[in-house]
Formats: structure tokens, sequence, C-alpha cells
């Protein structure tokens, strides 16, 4: 049975599962047959390597006691993708290659256990903000949470984005269990408006892998192809590769819809990851009437097709693509990092998500070369993004087009995977999107507006 297949399933049997477990009034029940469904997914599709994760959320919930509140952050990022890393290299320590999707639960295994850890530790060590009220500093103590080890080994094997995500705290997955029953949530509408997407991308899907194959790349043939389908062959690819993902995350959030994780009331104004921004009016609805207040599901919002198609800018495509993801991301690296490392922030911020996704050298040259990119952009913009809205507009749409071929170009890494393969086609395609780097970052800088004396004074 291929991995495509094999996931299909999966998804299926998460998405139908929500139907019982939203139904299920006892928190204990609820919480039980979650971890069970999650356990009996990872023991079918993995195997006995489904000890792995395992192993990583035992050792996770030990060093959480052993280390403390103060440290535990530290030590439980260092231990998980410490694990990670012997995970993937497994086969070279004489065991077995890991399947593809014990890899994907090592994955968002990681992510839940570290994330944990950082929860725990921002609770035990949570600072009034800068001009913020001692009664919001109290709210936002008193929803923080410190689950016990049996509760982390219980959102460890949740069986809701076990294998495809979305990311989302134990914060979430605690509120989740605590939702009545009573409340009425869109449930219907949400699933709709996102299961009237995937026949769109399943067609486009389809019909790109019956013409398009990446093996193609490695052939003598291809190498013998005009420059321009050298070039363009990398879109099909990356079609292929999008549209794969969105019909994943499109069914993780439906796994999330139909078990009501994520659903909080709409004046909570909850985020992509975080939960809910406004805690002062989520503790003033507790309580009250849970038929009449409306529920939206921003927190487990994964994916913005249109942001992903039409965002001008490199920066804005990234932020709607894998959007719990790329929330931990911030949330656990970017924004812990000393504002003093500037743009390398960004740069270490990739590196760690480049690690995340695998060890394969194509991760890392694609990873590596957005910061650049962005870099590209930023002083393009400053120096063209002017005039009138008719020179902006015209402006965005160019830019837009140089932000697609640059996720083409990067999608490359992902599919090719080995250095020699990645480095292989760019430089089949005489590195194109670097060349084109160099050159906006060339032009942006020389064009690029000048600060008066006047306002470098001020």
């Amino acid at each position: 049975m291929s991995n495509d297949v094999v996931y299909a399933v999966l998804l299926i049997f998460s998405v139908s599962s929500g139907v019982v477990i939203r139904n299920v009034k006892s928190v204990f029940l609820k919480k039980l047959l979650s971890s069970t469904i999650g356990v009996g997914l990872v023991a079918f599709s993995c195997g006995f390597e489904g000890v792995h994760p395992l192993i990583v959320t035992v050792g996770n919930c030990l060093l959480i006691l052993v280390v403390g509140s103060r440290w535990c952050h530290i030590a439980s990022f260092v231990w998980c993708f410490g694990y990670l890393a012997f995970f993937r290299a497994a086969h070279w320590f004489g065991l077995p290659r890991p399947h593809p999707v014990t890899n994907a639960v090592q994955l968002f295994n990681a992510l839940r256990m570290i994330g944990v850890a950082f929860e725990i530790h921002d609770a035990s060590h949570i600072q009034r903000r800068p001009n913020e009220s001692e009664e919001m500093t109290k709210v936002r103590k008193d929803f923080q949470l410190k689950p016990s080890s049996l509760d982390i080994i219980h959102y460890s094997f949740c069986y809701i984005g076990l294998f495809t995500g979305p990311y989302y705290k134990y914060r979430t997955f605690y509120d989740m269990l605590h939702l009545s029953t009573e409340a009425h949530i869109p449930i219907r509408t949400y699933a709709f408006a996102r299961l009237k997407q995937i026949p769109i991308i399943a067609v486009v899907y389809l019909i790109c892998t019956y013409f398009f194959h990446i093996d193609y790349v490695n052939t003598e043939e291809f190498s013998e192809q005009p420059f321009w389908f050298r070039v363009a062959y990398m879109v099909p690819m990356f079609q292929i590769f999008r549209s794969r993902l969105y019909l994943a995350w499109i069914m993780s959030e439906l796994m999330c819809f139909t078990a009501a994780l994520g659903a909080y009331p709409t004046v909570a104004k909850a985020q992509c990851g975080e939960g809910p921004s406004d805690l002062i009016a989520l503790k003033e609805c507790t309580g009250k009437d849970v038929c009449h207040q409306e529920y939206e599901f921003e927190t487990v919002h994964n994916l913005s097709i249109r942001g992903c198609e039409l965002a001008p800018t490199t920066r804005e495509g990234l932020r709607s693509w894998n959007m719990s993801v790329q929330y931990w991301l911030a949330a656990c690296v970017h924004r812990r990092l000393p504002r003093s490392y500037g743009p390398m922030r960004v740069a270490i911020t990739m590196a760690v998500s480049a690690f995340w996704h695998g060890i394969h050298p194509g991760y890392y040259l694609s990873f590596l070369t957005v910061p650049p990119i962005l870099i590209a952009e930023d002083l393009m913009m400053a120096a063209f993004r002017r005039g009138s809205a008719t020179q902006m507009l015209i402006f965005d749409w160019a830019c837009w087009f140089f932000k697609m071929r640059g996720f083409d170009y990067n999608c490359m890494g992902f599919l090719l995977l080995t250095y020699e393969k990645t480095v292989g086609y760019w430089k089949n395609v005489y590195f194109i999107a670097h060349v084109f780097i160099a050159v906006f970052c060339l032009i942006g800088f020389i064009c690029k507006p000048k600060k008066s004396k006047t306002k470098k004074a001020e």
C-alpha cells in the first residue's frame, strides 16, 4: 500500500472520529478516547516504530520533572530535536530506516512536546507586559496551565493532527476537552467551506502528476531540453508539491472541525496557533449561555490558499503556508532570540525549520535561500513601491511573479533532497534564482531613497 493511500485512510478515519469525540460529555472519557484512537492509528501505520514517539514523550515528561520549569523548555528543545536527529540517522546504527508515516508522527510530536515545555515555563515565569493592567496580567496567569505527565501523554497521542498537523497548544487541547456539547458551533459551515475546495485541488494534482514527474529532472534527456523548458519544469513540480499538501492540510482542519478542537467564541479574537488573544472577553463570556455564543476556528486555521497563491511577497506567502507550524517557529524560536541578532534571527529560524523537516541537504539549500530573497524583496519594495495606485499595483504583480518563481526554485530542493541532485538542477538552469536575488539586491540598494540629514538627526 502506497504512503498516499495510508495517509488518506488515516485522515478519513480521523475526520470521522471527531463526530464521536464531539458528543462525549465526560472530560475523562473524551481525553482517553482521543489518545486511544491516536495510539491505535500509530500502531496500525507505524508498527513497532511507534515506540519512537513514546520514548520522546516519556523522556520529555521526565525532563520537565527533573529540570523544573525554569529550564525545561531548553532541555525539551535539545532532547526532542536531538532524538529527531538520531531517529532519522537510525539506519547508520544498523536500525531499519524509519517509515515516512512514522517520520510524520515524530515531526509533529516534537513540536507538541517542545511547545508544552514552553507553556509550562511561561506559566511559571509570567511577567507583566509594558502598558498592561494588573487585571490583564492576572487573567493571563490564570489562563496558563501546568499539565501533569499523564496529561502530556494524552496530549502527545491525541489523534488530531498526529500525522499532518496542525500544531496546537496544550491549552487548546484542554479547552476542547472541557467544551460543552451544548455549544452551537457552525461545524458544517466551516467543513463545507473546506470540502468544496478539495475537488478542484485533486483534479489539478492528478493532471499534473500524469504529465510531470520529478525523476525526469535527473535524466540526460532533460539536460538536452531547451533552457526555457528546464526552467519552466519547476512550475508544475511546485504545483504538484503544494496541491498534495493542500489536500492534507484541508483534511487536518476538517478533523479539528468535527471534534470542535480550536473552537472559541468570536469575542475572544483567537489567532492561529496561539488561541484567544482577548482573554478578558473570553473570561466574561465563560459561564454564559453557550447556545447563543458565536464560535470560530481561527486557532486551527492552517492554510490560506488565497494567501499562498496570490500574496505579492514571499513573507506573506510563507505566513499563509502551514500557518500553525509558522506560529510555532515564531513563538518558540524567532521571538525567543535576542533582537540584537537582527537578520540572523530569520536565518536561525529557517535553519531550525530545515532541521525539523529533515536531514536532507536539499531542505537546507532551499530554506537558507529564503533570507536573501526576503532582503531582496525589502530592498526592491523600498526602492520602487511608490507612486500612484496603478504603479504600485503593477509592482505588486511583478513582485508576485518573482515570488512564485522563488517558491518554484526552492521547491526543487524539497523534491530532489540530495545535494548533488538539487545543485545539479540549479546548475542546469544556471542558478537563475540566485542570480536574480543578487541583481535585485544590487538594484534595490542603489535605487533605495536616501534618508535626509534632517531625518537622520531626528
